[in-house]
């Protein structure tokens, strides 16, 4: 990881972006964390819009957990933002906004051409990215994984143990092999949906909650459209982050029996 750019935000915050290998992100710390115990870490997902379009709700987002004793971080997704562009993936998303703009019916075959090469490529770049930051003194984990592509939440919470725990966006397509893999998921989650989403299928969203295999999973669910997401619904997922990740920190993995 080689970090290009610093800055302190203001409210007790470093902001540092960083290349890995060829793939940009950026790390938020509380500046207390460099002279204190290394603090818990937040992986922050979004969605393929690229990490300029989408930098004023993340920063606020690692405000906000800053604000709770947390680290958070994220990388740019492969084909988004400054990465080369992935012409497969633009093809699949083309494809997506033609059927829904003359109004025809999203086919299985299409939701699988845009998510699950996207998942495949994705999922592994987080884990070099969340190695990369646990080898910071100022991070000593536990993890959790918050927004994005509910997809790569999925895969990530199956295949990655050091993640203890995910909030999920019910508001993106979900292939349906991923209802598959959602079975196997086993951490805690914290499910956000908004009830009015015009562009997620209410049905699917509450069929993949019902699928999930963890024992404690709570669905919050608010009126409105995709981005009218309440304030309120960012308080509650930030309590739940610090329910489990500084739980499970301070109870220890012999004390909890993992």
């Amino acid at each position: 990881m080689h970090f290009t750019s610093e800055q302190r935000l203001g409210d007790g915050v470093l902001e540092r972006e960083f290349t890995l290998g060829e793939i940009p992100g950026i790390l938020w710390t509380p500046e207390a964390a460099s002279a204190s115990a290394p603090v818990p870490l937040i992986l922050l997902g979004h969605p393929t819009l690229g990490l300029r379009k989408m930098y004023p709700r993340l920063v606020a987002r690692a405000r906000h957990s800053a604000a709770e004793g947390f680290a958070t971080a994220t990388i740019e997704l492969p084909g988004s933002g400054d990465r080369p562009s992935w012409p497969a993936l633009d093809q699949a998303r083309a494809d997506l906004r033609r059927a829904m703009q003359a109004g025809e019916p999203v086919s299985d075959e299409m939701v699988d051409a845009l998510i699950l090469p996207l998942v495949d490529k994705a999922v592994p770049e987080w884990q070099a990215a969340l190695d990369a930051f646990l080898s910071l003194p100022e991070i000593g984990g536990p993890v959790g994984y918050s927004g994005g592509v509910i997809s790569i939440g999925i895969r990530l919470a199956v295949v990655e143990p050091r993640i203890m725990a995910a909030g999920l966006f019910a508001g993106s397509l979900v292939p349906r092999v991923m209802f598959e893999e959602a079975r196997q998921v086993t951490v805690p989650l914290h499910v956000l949906l908004q009830w009015d989403d015009e562009g997620n299928d209410r049905q699917a969203a509450l069929d993949l909650f019902d699928a999930f295999g963890s024992k404690e999973k709570s669905l919050h669910a608010n009126m409105g459209g995709h981005t009218g997401v309440p304030q309120f619904a960012g308080d509650a997922a930030a309590q739940f982050f610090t329910r489990h990740l500084k739980r499970s920190r301070a109870v220890g993995p012999a004390a909890d029996g993992s």
